[in-house]
């Protein structure tokens, strides 16, 4: 894609990142919780939104049901962009798709905009934008946490290793591909979310995965 883009690319983008924005602000954990009798999950825990306080409850189908769909809606509103759009322009709708769907997650609307750390979505966005960038990733991710018994771990590594990997694919070029940019900015993102793990992973009283909180 070169030169200045056409009005109606314009406004499918923008559709586009409200499209992703809006899937990535469905709040699946807090959701199942409620709907499986577990509580409200902002008062569990950490009191985060994502797959691993979900497992705090002691409700492995519940986190494994949260884990799946918030990977999902960000391979979804990836997808999506795919779809919608011409050859020329889909990279780029779909590197917005999968960066709104995972700013999505982390700032959502319907909960005054505290939310997730954005893994899940942003290894299920990643999946669809680069498929072997995705799947270094969770390799990564489950190989580290695996071995710590740390999901914090496990995340902070595949979210440092993603960004490598997709440079070394498509190099670091906006105009030939806006995919490593969006794959930066994500794991940026997530790594932000991270900053209390990364602090407790220093000091060594980071939960371990099952791990119950008062």
């Amino acid at each position: 894609m070169s030169g200045q883009l056409p009005t109606y690319v314009l406004w499918l983008m923008a559709a586009i990142a409200f499209m992703g924005y809006a899937l990535g602000s469905v709040p699946f954990g807090l959701i199942l919780t409620n709907l499986g009798g577990a509580g409200d999950l902002r008062n569990i825990g950490s009191g985060n939104i994502g797959a691993t306080n979900v497992l705090r409850t002691g409700r492995k189908d519940l986190a494994a049901a949260t884990l799946g769909l918030d990977a999902a809606k960000g391979f979804l509103a990836v997808l999506i962009a795919w779809v919608m759009t011409s050859p020329d322009y889909s990279d780029h709708t779909a590197s917005l798709a999968a960066l709104a769907a995972v700013v999505g997650h982390c700032f959502p609307i319907f909960l005054g905009f505290r939310g997730g750390k954005g893994v899940a979505t942003g290894l299920g966005a990643l999946l669809a934008l680069s498929p072997i960038t995705g799947l270094v990733g969770c390799a990564v991710w489950l190989g580290v946490a695996r071995i710590t018994r740390i999901s914090s771990a496990g995340a902070l590594a595949a979210f440092v290793a993603m960004p490598v990997v997709i440079l070394a694919l498509y190099g670091f070029s906006f105009q030939a591909s806006p995919k490593p940019m969006a794959t930066l900015l994500i794991s940026l993102l997530v790594l932000a979310r991270h900053h209390e793990n990364i602090g407790r992973i220093l000091r060594g009283t980071e939960s371990r995965i099952g791990q119950k909180k008062d």
